[in-house]
Formats: structure tokens, C-alpha cells, sequence
């Protein structure tokens, strides 16, 4: 017999923040909580570090105000997601709104090195990431998408962005490890490495690459491939469409 399952924790925007004792509140211990994960990564992130940051206070009494570290890490996604710049209202270029969210939310997370992985955990239903896609959709919707096409859009541009800061955090952590503090050095590596590539004669092509190498920054390639994608979409507009229809 399958054991019983667990009845869904409430989300923890539908809980009501006690009153503040001590001057400890919900909002302090998340604020704390960001900083102890910007500086120590998601291994440092414990309810007792949390404590510890604020002061004089026991994981214990954190407890009161957050019912345990999920719900504390979908307040902290929510928390920073209230830094990405949105407009007031969609202007009359949309490409260059969704751009500009995108370049944001890329600013955002390279801040904060633990929110590419947190977020996809986290269910988006906090009052900034609300706001958030809501500005994406509405960018979309006036450019005739249906909200289901555009979720979609937008599930795609997410995930580029936030697949993009984990592929550069990965990369970042890889030339630490082999002491490649700059891109001369790395350029330097690869030159250095194009000879064993070479004399198997299996890739000539990589091997020709290796001998003058040159490796577009994060930021570079994260233009590149938002004009490819923002691209793609504008091909898929109903107004698009209907253009193409047209000749």
C-alpha cells in the first residue's frame, strides 16, 4: 500500500507575516537570506546563517515569519526577480522592451549567482515575478499573440536568459579551476592545447580555430542570440504573418 501523500504546502504568499517581535520581520530575514547566498552560493544558505546575519537572533525564531528554507527561497526569487527594470507601459517598439527585460533579468541573475537554478523550483506566483511576466505578456499580446503563444515566447526567452547566466557561471567556475583568470590567459590555453587537437587529423576545422582563437564574451553571445530568438518570434506575429501572406 503507497504511503499517504502530503497534502501541498501553502503558498507562502497566502500566509500572513506575524508581527513583527524584536524588530525581526519577514521582509529583514529575506533581505539577510539574499546576502547570504550572494556571498556564500546555496550551500551557505541555511535558516542558522540566516540567524547568524541578522544578529541576535536563533533559526527558531526565523521560523515564525517563514515556515521553513522553500518558502524562504520563493520569497528570495521573488525578492530579487522586484529588481528587473520593466516599462510602465508597452512602447511602440516591442522588440526593444522585451530586449531591455531580457538584459535586465541577465544583470539580475549574474548578481545573484544562486536564482538560475532557484527560480525553475520556485513557483511564479509571487507579486514581482506576477508583475514581471504580466509586462511580457501584455508586450506580446498587443503584438497579436495569443497568451498562449505568448507564455510560450516567453518560457523561451527565460530560459535562454536564465540557461545563458548557468552556462556562464559553469564556465566561470571552470577556468578558476585551471587558473584562467583572464581571456588572454584562455586564449593562451587554447593555443596551447591546438597542438594534440591537431596531430589526430580528425578536426581540422576546430584545429584551424585553435591556432588564433577568439571567444565571444557572455554578453556578447547573449546579444547574438536574443536577436536570433526575438527574430524567430517576429516571424511567428500574426502581423508578420499576415505581411508574408500579402507578397
Amino acid at each position: 500500500m503507497p504511503p499517504p501523500r502530503r497534502a501541498p504546502a501553502p503558498l507562502i504568499w497566502t500566509l500572513p507575516d506575524p508581527e513583527s517581535q524584536r524588530g525581526l520581520s519577514r521582509e529583514r530575514i529575506v533581505r539577510a537570506a539574499v546576502a547570504v547566498a550572494d556571498e556564500g552560493g546555496e550551500r551557505a544558505l541555511t535558516m542558522a546563517a540566516v540567524a547568524d546575519r541578522l544578529g541576535a537572533y536563533t533559526a527558531m525564531a526565523l521560523y515564525r515569519h517563514v515556515p521553513g528554507k522553500d518558502a524562504l527561497i520563493d520569497l528570495m526569487v521573488d525578492e530579487v526577480t522586484g529588481e528587473v527594470a520593466l516599462p510602465d507601459a508597452p512602447g511602440p517598439d516591442w522588440r526593444a522592451d522585451l530586449h531591455a527585460i531580457a538584459r535586465s533579468s541577465w544583470e539580475m541573475v549574474t548578481r545573484h549567482g544562486w536564482y538560475a537554478r532557484a527560480v525553475h523550483a520556485s513557483p511564479p506566483l509571487g507579486p514581482h515575478m506576477l508583475r514581471r511576466t504580466e509586462c511580457i505578456l501584455e508586450i506580446l499580446t498587443r503584438q497579436g499573440a495569443t497568451p498562449a503563444e505568448a507564455v510560450t515566447y516567453a518560457a523561451l526567452l527565460d530560459g535562454h536568459v536564465y540557461g545563458g547566466a548557468l552556462q556562464s557561471a559553469a564556465e566561470r567556475d571552470l577556468t578558476d579551476r585551471f587558473g584562467l583568470a583572464s581571456g588572454e590567459e584562455l586564449t593562451a590555453a587554447i593555443s596551447a592545447a591546438r597542438e594534440r587537437v591537431a596531430a589526430d587529423g580528425r578536426y581540422p576545422v576546430l584545429a584551424d580555430w585553435m591556432a588564433s582563437p577568439t571567444v565571444a564574451t557572455p554578453e556578447e553571445q547573449l546579444e547574438l542570440s536574443l536577436g536570433f530568438l526575438l527574430d524567430g518570434i517576429t516571424a511567428r506575429l500574426p502581423t508578420t504573418r499576415r505581411r508574408s501572406t500579402r507578397r
